[in-house]
């Protein structure tokens, strides 16, 4: 049987090296506010990122190449 003090357990944070940002946490948000609007490809979390107040990391819209660099830059 494993449970929460089971060592098969899977930690969603293990990877974690330090608390999310506060960027990273709005970040999360509105993607998890997309996603839960009906958006369910790239194209719509892009365009659902871009309806939001959040712009890409330098301030201008999101494009899926935008969105993609930043996921890999944040190891999601």
């Amino acid at each position: 049987m494993t449970g929460p003090t089971s060592p098969q357990y899977l930690d969603p944070n293990q990877a974690r090296t330090a608390e999310p940002t506060p960027y990273e946490k709005k970040l999360a948000a509105v993607i998890e506010e997309v996603f839960g609007s009906g958006a369910h490809d790239l194209p719509g979390l892009v365009a659902g990122l871009n309806a939001r107040d959040l712009p890409a990391p330098d301030g201008s819209p999101w494009t899926e190449d935008t969105f993609r660099t930043e996921m890999r830059r944040l190891g999601a």
